[in-house]
């Protein structure tokens, strides 16, 4: 993808899911490089200030959007380590995408296991701090 400064406005490709998430990350285009390797993620979309930094990146995981963009501090928007949240991934198979994960550079909070209501379920924390969760049958 190509900064929008060095490329024409596109049509903006539609966005997936009933809720997408839009993260505001430290270099949001490291970010996007991390989520493709770590999520399988395919980068759709971006847009940036011609400057290096980006005000939107579309992504899909899984089937649904998640949106990335830069801080701007200067228009309100500062980074704000993120909290009280997960984004969770549901699978048929969440070691796997667990494994890819941890071997992209995600840190291990909780292994993959079978939880006490029936099903697998482990978490990882990206290098952007935010924390994902898979989940599946056991």
């Amino acid at each position: 993808m190509t900064d929008v400064a060095e490329a024409p406005q596109a049509a903006a490709p539609e966005i997936l899911g009933g809720v997408a998430p839009y993260l505001m990350v430290p270099d949001a285009s490291a970010a996007s490089d991390f989520y493709q390797r770590a999520f399988a993620a395919e980068e759709v979309a971006r847009q940036g200030d011609g400057q290096g930094r980006f005000m939107h990146i579309h992504l899909r995981i899984n089937g649904g959007s998640v949106m990335l963009s830069d801080p701007f501090p200067e228009h309100g928007c500062p980074h704000v380590p993120p909290q009280g949240f997960n984004l969770h991934i549901e699978s048929t198979d969440p070691q796997a995408w667990f494994d890819r994960a941890v071997a992209a550079g995600a840190t291990v909070v909780l292994p993959v296991q079978v939880m006490f209501w029936g099903a697998k379920y482990g978490q990882v924390k990206d290098p952007y701090d935010v924390l994902w969760a898979f989940g599946g049958p056991a």
